[in-house]
């Protein structure tokens, strides 16, 4: 899986061949093989570009795929089409921007990371987040009521804030209004 959550992007001309490459594209559609074992790397991103980016119509024309899978990442495909002369519309370029679409729960556990929460705690929020009640929660994790509000009150207490709706607050990036705990009890 690359390393970094960088963009990839690919310049092609319009025959699909690269010109240009960054090194988060080569490991993106790489993977799982390392980046180094690659012999021809030009050819290896040609097939792959052809295989599963982009298609050639029968009238020429290029289609975009929507989204390519690394692993368990998903990536959304962008194509944008540059350097046409109005002379001659078969000479152009094609750059493919390759970026990461988070999953839900990897980009809350992602925005909680500075809080330190604990995995139960973590768990509580993703299910607050989703809409449950202090009881549903509860049903879900297999803990009592009581356990669910001790946790709620512990990311409260995290996270600075007073209310339910300030944990969903913070984690949107909303300014958080003083607010009574009374809902904490819900």
């Amino acid at each position: 899986m690359p390393g970094s959550d960088s963009p990839g992007f690919i310049l092609v001309d319009s025959d699909l061949e690269p010109i240009a490459y960054n090194s988060a594209a080569l490991q993106i559609l790489a993977y799982p093989t390392v980046v180094d074992q690659i012999q021809q790397q030009s050819s290896f991103l040609k097939d792959k570009i052809r295989a599963r980016l982009l298609q050639v119509n029968g009238d020429g024309k290029v289609k975009c795929g929507k989204e390519y899978r690394s692993g368990i990442r998903r990536y959304q495909i962008r194509a944008f089409r540059c350097g046409a002369r109005e002379a001659d519309e078969r000479r152009h370029c094609i750059a493919i921007l390759l970026e990461r679409q988070l999953s839900f729960k990897s980009f809350l556990g992602e925005t909680l990371q500075p809080f330190h929460l604990t995995p139960r705690e973590l768990q509580t929020v993703m299910l607050l987040v989703e809409g449950l009640t202090s009881k549903e929660i509860a049903g879900r994790l297999n803990i009592s009521t009581n356990t669910v509000k001790a946790f709620l009150r512990l990311v409260m207490v995290k996270m600075n804030v007073s209310t339910r709706s300030g944990i969903v607050g913070r984690i949107v990036g909303q300014p958080v209004s003083a607010g009574s705990r009374d809902d904490l009890w819900n």
